[in-house]
């Protein structure tokens, strides 16, 4: 606690004592807010790149872009079973008696392998009527036919 006297010649002194402890838990909550959000600030920031440091130098080369990376790799599941999109090619799969075919995915993907042999990343949607294991099946036939950057899209076929 802080203690102020005041008073003066022949006044009455009068002590005053100011609590602290508010002051001080506000500080500790702004101290903590400032830490926090100095991350996101970070984060956040745009990157200005070569126009910032002057024009870019034509010695540079540009990025290289695999050849395969426009082809669209994706695997839809639905409960008819699979249908596979390799570029504007369009396979399907169909499910019997409640069993898919991953024999038949895993040599379609291989095939699409042999044709796109630096072709890494694929997308994969899935029905949401179905279980959640026929995703992670579907995802372990990617991954072990060489396609290892998989993204998940949410709206799957119906």
């Amino acid at each position: 606690m802080a203690h102020i006297e005041s008073g003066g010649k022949g006044a009455r002194k009068v002590a005053i004592e100011l609590n602290l402890v508010p002051f001080i838990d506000l500080m500790s909550v702004l101290i903590t807010f400032l830490l926090i959000t100095a991350v996101w600030s970070q984060v956040s920031m745009i990157q200005i790149g070569s126009s910032l440091y002057g024009k870019k130098n034509a010695e540079q080369p540009s990025p290289i872009i695999p050849p395969d990376a426009e082809t669209a790799l994706r695997l839809d599941i639905s409960a008819k079973g699979y249908e596979l999109t390799i570029g504007q090619q369009i396979v399907k799969l169909p499910a019997r008696e409640g069993q898919y075919n991953e024999a038949g995915l895993a040599a379609q993907l291989a095939k699409a392998k042999l044709l796109h042999p630096t072709k890494l990343d694929s997308a994969i949607a899935m029905a949401d009527s179905l279980p959640y294991e026929r995703l992670i099946k579907g995802m372990d036939v990617l991954l072990k036919s060489g396609f290892p950057q998989i993204s998940v899209l949410t709206g799957g076929p119906n």
